[in-house]
């Protein structure tokens, strides 16, 4: 019998509406789905796909224990037996967890990741944070005294957008949830605005765009220090509103002072009077809004960088206004105003190489080092969820190695990939369709309010267990009850998030699942919230079930207030003079500040940062640079496994520029080889003037050529691995997010 279902797509940060063509037990066909309040039909290769993600015959059905499927009950008795050899002989320091990119796509990660990381009681915590948006993070820490205050474009009544170092087109945007993006952008242009777009690569989005500027790698910190001198020396700041609420103009100012256009406009490859000319048009638009992602976290100078982006946002008066950067309010969460604490890093260092904490983890760049160096807390144990760190994170080919000589590790992830073929147990969840979907992550960086919840397409298949429940009997097992049923998790979560909640209304919690309960009541206490009746219109999780296309929530709109934890209640452009940040110290990585130590204010570690730039001027720029790029097909590793997906022309190129590739000897299509310091590979060619010179590209998340491994599809176009080049030395220091952008690289023709 065939039926339609909806349901949110989770493969990226889009949030798009599928309407799905469900057959018996399986979903045979997907498309946009028309009706949807955010999406309105928009669908990308990937959600079009959906139904062959599900059904992909490589996905793991049982679990694995040491290379052969075994039952529920087998698995995790090995893994109790495993881990807690280990954490009574070694302490809970010698086992460490490493949390992927598709943990923000499903409920389970939003809600029962932090109770297995408290669980585990260990320092080394690792994520694909800190090969990302760290930086992001960092910086909104100082500013806003949250990390996860982010301010998004207002893309939909912006004049002017300057985008960095991304490519929404083909990404469909980060850290700003746009349902087509392409679209947004159109209808920018269509009602009379620009957006210009700045980039080592002529992207797709670069070729839309009303101006597309060729920058060096890693060089935005230099051409918004120019911008941010312009707007004082032409006094063209212009706070509006905002200046009230804001700290620290002066002492910006006075970073801002070494660097006039004119000496940046060398190391950033942007002549001086097009800084000056981008200035004056942020400030002189009606409304202008600055949006940097990947290529200006993943470098050096990333957290500075994604600081001066909201600090030109601010000094030109459009943080919190509507065609600005503002900041969505997500359904499930308060919109009460708070003071805080400030923000603050460095609760913990790294055993070997002292690199500081940044929101609860360390950076996965050291990884490598903490299971290899012998001595007392040493690394001996792992845990990955959803993630493929072997392919994407820096001098992989080393965290490959290392992974090999673990004791014991286990792996929650539906695929023999590339890092799980190293686990002796895999612990495989279900498919998308068998699951409910509430974007806790992205629906707090929408460019639109909006709330949609996908109960589950599927019944679930016997004998597997939940999601949910494999995280929660984890948790149990690193608890000391690994007897337990999950629901004592379940109970008790569901008791923690009623505390605020009058005893009477407890009863009227809905929901099948234990994800839909907690789901239920974040949502009636949320600013949208039904306050379980006292808002009649207000949400609840039976109001989104009856809403399958979603419930509008209209436009964003001023809360700066509201979101603001600072400790003075402003925006604090140079953090709070109270919160301790403890940035890396000089003997940390090659890429520390220098003077920079643990315990030093934001304001002296930002000030730090500054004079490292300022030295950095005068750096050499003759040697060739890598960086990455995205595809509209690909979402980081774990898409290269459907054939939809992955057909066409070989998309795993080393782009270069005719003139390099002329001095070079090289010829498109030939091959060449590509070393850095950390490694070497040998790729296919493509010349394209797309790439500006003295910089060549290729992408990242392939490599799907070792042994071992259960991705017959992505086997037959494996690509190479760009990350065997990225190395894990160089981090940003204030965020310890990896350089995977801007690495000097040797290119020979083979």
């Amino acid at each position: 019998m065939t039926r339609t279902a909806y349901r949110t797509c989770p493969f990226c940060e889009a949030a798009c509406g599928l309407e799905l063509t469900v057959d018996g037990d399986r979903v045979t066909a997907a498309r946009g789905d028309r009706e949807h309040v955010f999406s309105h039909g928009f669908v990308c290769p990937k959600g079009a796909t959906f139904g062959q993600l599900t059904d992909d015959p490589d996905r793991l059905r049982q679990p694995l224990v040491n290379g052969r499927e075994a039952s529920w009950e087998e698995a995790f008795d090995a893994v109790r037996a495993g881990l807690r050899k280990i954490i009574e002989r070694y302490g809970p320091h010698a086992l460490a967890v490493y949390l992927g990119n598709p943990n923000a796509h499903t409920m389970s990660g939003g809600l029962y990741v932090t109770p297995l990381i408290r669980a585990l009681a260990s320092r080394n915590v690792y994520s694909a944070s800190t090969v990302d948006q760290m930086p992001k993070h960092v910086s909104c820490g100082y500013l806003f005294g949250n990390p996860l205050t982010i301010p998004v474009p207002d893309v939909d009544r912006t004049h002017l957008m300057l985008i960095l170092g991304a490519n929404p087109w083909e990404s469909n945007g980060s850290l700003a949830t746009a349902a087509d993006f392409p679209g947004r952008l159109k209808a920018l242009q269509a009602r009379g605005g620009r957006f210009v777009v700045v980039d080592p690569r002529r992207t797709v989005t670069a070729s839309h765009a009303d101006e597309h500027l060729f920058i060096r790698p890693g060089a935005d910190a230099f051409l918004l220090f120019g911008i941010v001198h312009t707007l004082f020396a032409e006094g063209l700041t212009d706070l509006g509103d905002l200046a009230p609420s804001v700290e620290g103009v002066a002492e910006v100012e006075a970073l801002a002072a070494d660097f006039a256009p004119e000496r940046v406009a060398d190391a950033c490859g942007i002549p001086a009077e097009r800084i000056r000319g981008l200035a004056r048009e942020l400030a002189a638009a009606p409304s202008a809004a600055v949006y940097g992602r990947i290529g200006t976290c993943t470098v050096e100078f990333g957290t500075l960088t994604s600081w001066l982006v909201d600090v030109v946002n601010i000094l030109t008066g459009n943080l919190d206004r509507p065609g600005g950067v503002m900041f969505p309010l997500a359904p499930h969460l308060s919109d009460q105003p708070k003071r805080g604490k400030g923000f603050r890093t460095g609760r913990w260092h790294s055993r070997v190489r002292g690199l500081p904490e940044v929101k609860g983890e360390l950076p996965v760049a050291t990884l490598a080092d903490e299971i290899e160096t012998p001595g007392d807390e040493q690394v001996r144990a792992l845990i990955t969820i959803a993630g493929n760190p072997v392919l994407s994170t820096p001098n992989s080919g080393r965290l490959d190695r290392a992974l090999a000589g673990l004791d014991f590790m286990v792996s929650v992830d539906p695929y023999l990939n590339e890092t799980t073929r190293h686990a002796d147990v895999v612990l495989p969840p279900t498919d998308s369709a068998r699951k409910g979907h509430y974007d806790f992550s992205f629906l707090a960086l929408s460019v639109r309010n909006f709330a949609a919840y996908s109960p589950p397409v599927l019944p679930p298949e016997e004998s597997v267990p939940d999601e949910c429940d494999i995280l929660a009997r984890l948790t149990l097992i690193l608890s000391g009850q690994p007897d337990s049923d999950p629901a004592l998790l379940h109970d008790f979560l569901l008791q923690q998030a009623l505390q605020r909640v009058p005893a009477e209304h407890h009863d009227a919690v809905t929901g099948d699942h234990p994800a839909e309960r907690l789901l239920d009541v974040a949502l009636r206490t949320g600013a949208y919230g039904d306050g379980f009746g006292a808002r009649p219109d207000g949400l609840s999780l039976q109001k989104l079930i009856d809403n399958p296309h979603g419930v509008d929530l209209g436009p964003l709109r001023p809360r700066l207030a509201s979101a603001l934890r600072t400790p003075s209640g402003k925006v604090e452009l140079l953090g709070s003079s109270s919160a301790a940040s403890s940035a890396a110290s000089p003997a940390a990585s090659p890429a520390a500040s220098p003077g920079v130590s643990p315990g030093v204010s934001p304001a002296a570690a930002l000030a730090g940062e500054t004079a490292r730039l300022l030295a950095a001027l005068d750096r050499r720029r003759d040697e060739m640079v890598l960086v990455g790029r995205r595809h509209l097909r690909s979402n980081n590793s774990w898409m290269h496994n459907v054939p939809a997906l992955i057909k066409g022309r070989d998309r795993c190129t080393l782009q270069i520029n005719p003139a390099d590739a002329e001095r070079l000897s090289l010829a498109d299509g030939d091959t060449a080889q590509v070393t850095s310091r950390a490694g070497g590979l040998t790729v296919r060619v493509e010349v394209t003037d797309r790439v500006m010179p003295g910089v060549v590209s290729l992408p990242h998340g392939w490599g799907h050529d070792v042994p071992g491994t259960r991705l017959s599809v992505a086997a037959t176009s494996p690509g190479v691995n760009s990350n065997v080049l990225t190395d894990e030395l160089v981090i940003d220091p204030l965020s310890g997010n990896s350089v995977l952008n801007g690495i000097p690289v040797e290119i020979k023709p083979t």
